[in-house]
């Protein structure tokens, strides 16, 4: 049962405090649904707090429930809050060795650049004679005076330049160092607490009934900042019927929470789609009825505007500087200015209103309030004249007749935020929609949500694209740890049963070469996603692959390069001629004889691939004479050209073989093209 809102305050003086683990975890495309397990004894008054939860999570998903104890049930569950500073012990090496090695990197810049300013100091000195007056006689240039300041100089400089590259050697160390405390700072994990400030979460939880001393709790909720894409790694040996295909996930997280000894399902299934049902209006036949009231709604009080008054009276007090508010690592914001008041109007024009947001749930009504003062929006001012030459707005819908009709979003009261005496245009001493999150958790699920943005694994496809319009889902048979740093981390999921015979595929006519393929079919009812796979072959690694999607019964081919222990040769001949009573028809007689040869040890099934010419004038007849066929229909059209013909022998260990096959095509004398390529 789930349930928030207008309970009592639950101290931490009168609650239990049951510590919870993580159990299980579900990742879907985007986000994660967790399952945490606690166990306790049951206070008389039933009030119980489970402490563990992230930071990051969704308060709207949390879900609680008793397990194995019949008479007890879950009768509030609402998530809280909690702040206490940490113990002087804690430990916090990243982000103490950062700070340590930023003011020693700070330190090293400072010596650097004062060395550079002794040099340039050093560099300023220089011969300056004195001022030579009207009636004096030429004097002498002191030449070793001008020598030894510049011997003097060049010393010091020397001096002075060797000590500046050991200093700027010692800042590149330092600030080598400092970047690598930086990127390992980045990629901690975000389950230990990044502030002087421990923020913890719980579930404050009310059970109901009696009968068991001892209770085992299950609580449910979701969070973002987690994906997952497939991998495969598929083992075969040549000669065999069979391979293990073993499917792997590569996920990453960053939820706030390390995923210790878990047991972890991955799922197709997009997190953040609704699945409510529609709620479908009844239409009646008969007397008009008047429409029933909105859950929730309620006329705003009586006085409210008379409410200010007394603030309005006192006068504008003084502008308010917003202080900086670190909400998260590398973000602050500085003092915001107040705005710049509105241009007077001119004569004879209105001046607008001020422009304010309507409430989210995308109408507008007579002023009201819900509970209390849950506001709409203002009604439209009257509109100005409009300027001359210039056409005029068109005036704003009318509102509908009868209450209002809010939305999920109106009725939230969650979220609802009253409104202080500096807002204006109706809307102060009112109930608005705000932000679902506070500050800090809206950073935390910022953060979270950058693992959506990581750049896939080579060859690797996400889940949404590659599943299509179906949802499936794989559990892992073992448990994992993934901890929450935001990196990949590959987890083994479990072994599919696949179907896998070698063939071997060449099309002689464009490359005299044999390509080895694997033939998988997929013989379960849960569909093989898109990914890379890596092929090993006798226990050697040979390729790593693009695995297609492969439906539940669904057959591909998957390459594995050229086969050395197979020849294939392919000649041709081509003879014309004219038939018919007055020769009218010119025949081309194409031959095609294929020769194969297996060098390997054992028998192996090849596909020679040849192709017809096809044509769309009924007048031009192509007749073949060859034991080929056309391709199979299942294969599909995407694979084939049209005019393919398939030759499919099986070739024994050290046998040769010979294809011989051919087309003639008649074309009558007044289709053919003087000089043109009518051959081929």
């Amino acid at each position: 049962m789930d349930t928030a809102g207008g309970a009592e305050d639950m101290t931490a003086d009168s609650v239990q405090r049951w510590e919870s683990t993580l159990d299980s975890v579900v990742v879907y495309a985007q986000g994660a649904l967790c399952r945490r397990l606690a166990r306790g004894s049951v206070p008389p008054d039933g009030r119980v707090r489970v402490t563990g939860l992230p930071r990051s999570l969704d308060p709207d998903t949390l879900r609680a429930r008793v397990l194995g104890a019949p008479g007890v049930r879950v009768g509030e569950a609402r998530v809280e809050v909690e702040a206490e500073p940490l113990a002087a012990g804690t430990p916090d090496g990243l982000r103490h060795e950062f700070e340590r090695l930023h003011d020693a990197y700070a330190a090293a810049q400072g010596r650097r650049d004062r060395q550079l300013s002794r040099i340039e100091e050093i560099r300023a000195l220089h011969p300056v004679p004195p001022a030579r007056r009207r009636d004096d006689p030429h004097r002498r240039t002191p030449v070793d005076a001008w020598l030894e300041l510049a011997g003097f100089v060049e010393e010091r400089l020397a001096g002075l330049h060797q000590r500046l590259v050991e200093l700027e050697e010692t800042l590149r160390a330092a600030e080598h160092a400092l970047n690598v405390a930086a990127d390992r700072l980045e990629r901690a994990s975000t389950d230990a607490p990044s502030a002087r400030v421990e923020t913890t979460v719980c579930a404050a939880l009310a059970l109901d009934g009696a009968g068991a001393a001892e209770v085992e709790l299950e609580l449910e909720y979701g969070v973002p900042g987690a994906v997952w894409v497939p991998s495969y790694r598929l083992a075969h040996r040549q000669g065999d019927d069979s391979g293990r295909l073993v499917l792997r996930a590569s996920v990453a997280q960053r939820t706030g929470e390390d995923w210790t000894d878990v047991r972890v399902a991955l799922a197709t299934a997009d997190l953040r789609r609704r699945t409510d049902l529609p709620r479908l209006r009844s239409i009646r036949i008969g007397r008009s009825q008047p429409a029933p009231a909105p859950s929730g709604w309620r006329e705003p009080p009586a006085g409210l505007s008379d409410l200010f008054s007394g603030y309005d009276a006192a006068g504008p007090g003084p502008a308010p500087t917003a202080l900086p508010l670190a909400v998260g690592a590398g973000s602050a914001s500085g003092p915001v200015p107040p705005p710049p008041p509105p241009p007077p109007a001119p004569q004879g024009y209105a001046a607008a209103p001020a422009a304010e947001p309507a409430p989210i749930g995308g109408y507008r009504a007579p002023a009201g309030a819900f509970g209390g003062g849950m506001p709409f929006a203002a009604a439209p001012a009257p509109m100005a004249p409009a300027a001359p030459g210039r056409a005029a707005p068109p005036p704003p819908p009318a509102p509908e007749p009868g209450p209002p009709r809010p939305s999920g979003t109106e009725l939230d009261y969650a979220v609802l935020v009253l409104c202080g005496p500096e807002e204006q245009g109706g809307r102060r001493g009112r109930l608005f929609p705000g932000s679902a999150f506070d500050p800090v958790t809206a950073e935390y699920r910022r953060r979270a949500e950058t693992v959506a943005e990581l750049p896939l694994p080579g060859q690797a496809v996400r889940p949404r694209e590659s599943a299509g319009s179906f949802d499936h889902r794989f559990d892992a048979t073992a448990r994992a740890d993934i901890p929450s740093d935001g990196t990949w981390h590959t987890v083994t999921v479990g072994e599919i049963p696949v179907g896998l015979r070698t063939e071997y595929l060449c099309v002689p006519s464009v490359e005299q070469t044999v390509y080895a393929t694997l033939v998988l079919s997929n013989a379960t009812g849960q569909a093989l996603l898109a990914g890379p796979v890596e092929v090993t072959v006798d226990d050697d690694h040979l390729l790593t692959a693009a695995l297609p999607t492969l439906a539940p019964g669904g057959v591909r081919r998957m390459g594995l390069g050229p086969a050395e222990g197979i020849r294939v040769t392919r000649r041709t001949n081509l003879h014309e001629s004219t038939s018919g009573l007055r020769n009218n028809t010119t025949v081309l007689d194409h031959r095609v004889h294929v020769e194969l040869a297996n060098g390997l040890a054992r028998p192996v099934t090849v596909e020679v691939l040849e192709r017809v010419p096809v044509t769309s004038d009924p007048d031009v007849r192509i007749e073949e004479r060859a034991d080929w066929t056309p391709p199979e229909p299942g294969s599909g059209p995407d694979r084939h050209a049209p005019g393919t013909r398939v030759w499919r022998l099986d070739l024994p260990a050290g046998a040769t073989a010979a294809l011989d096959g051919g087309y003639e095509i008649r074309i009558p004398t007044g289709k053919a093209l003087v000089g043109g390529n009518r051959r081929s």
